[in-house]
């Protein structure tokens, strides 16, 4: 199965992910697949469900630089906590292409997570790397930046998001997108083939 990056309102862009419980070379393939699209789409991050997976998996680089692999970096069954600070900036995200608009997060957070050896990261993050890490982690529950969005910034962006909606619509009437139920079975095989 080869990977792509799904659009907002893919189903399984809201789907909370579940936890990994071990790696092996098929997922190492798809974190090669998830960087390689990254890349393409000109992007600094990307959540296994944005390419269609239902784990809790994600990928950045936060210079969004293919040859500066020093800096990729793979969190699995990220955690965040000790969030600190507040900080305003303009996010755009490769589900929702052409959609950006400004989001307040934490300008500080610890995360814990794993890497693909199966090392322990526990890191304090500021900047990008935050806002980046808090951005993926997001999707990993099912959320979006434009959920965060305040009344006045989500009204400039709705027609974008209607546009994606009706589009998506009719795709799945054409046969060109799957209905939520071929979604929902497709996220509960993948989800038993990794218990």
């Amino acid at each position: 199965m080869s990977l792509e990056v799904i659009h907002y309102p893919h189903p399984t862009l809201r789907h909370k992910s579940k936890p990994l419980a071990r790696v092996d070379a098929q997922l190492k393939m798809w974190v090669e697949e998830m960087f390689d699209l990254m890349y393409e789409h000109e992007g600094i991050g990307l959540a296994a469900n944005q390419v269609d997976l239902p784990y809790r998996l994600f990928v950045m680089n936060v210079e969004g630089d293919p040859d500066r692999p020093e800096l990729e970096r793979v969190f699995i069954n990220p955690v965040i906590s000790q969030g600190k600070g507040q900080s305003a900036m303009d996010e755009g995200c490769l589900s929702l292409p052409g959609v950006r608009a400004p989001v307040t997060r934490n300008a500080q957070i610890r995360v814990q997570a794993y890497d693909l050896q199966g090392n322990e990261i526990d890191e304090q993050l500021t900047g990008m790397e935050a806002r980046v890490v808090l951005h993926e982690t997001d999707h990993l529950d099912g959320v979006l930046f434009t959920d965060k969005l305040q009344q006045a910034e989500l009204a400039e962006v709705r027609d974008l998001l209607e546009e994606f909606e009706i589009a998506f619509q009719s795709q799945q009437e054409s046969g060109e997108a799957p209905t939520d139920t071929v979604v929902a079975a497709k996220i509960a095989e993948l989800e038993a083939a990794r218990v």
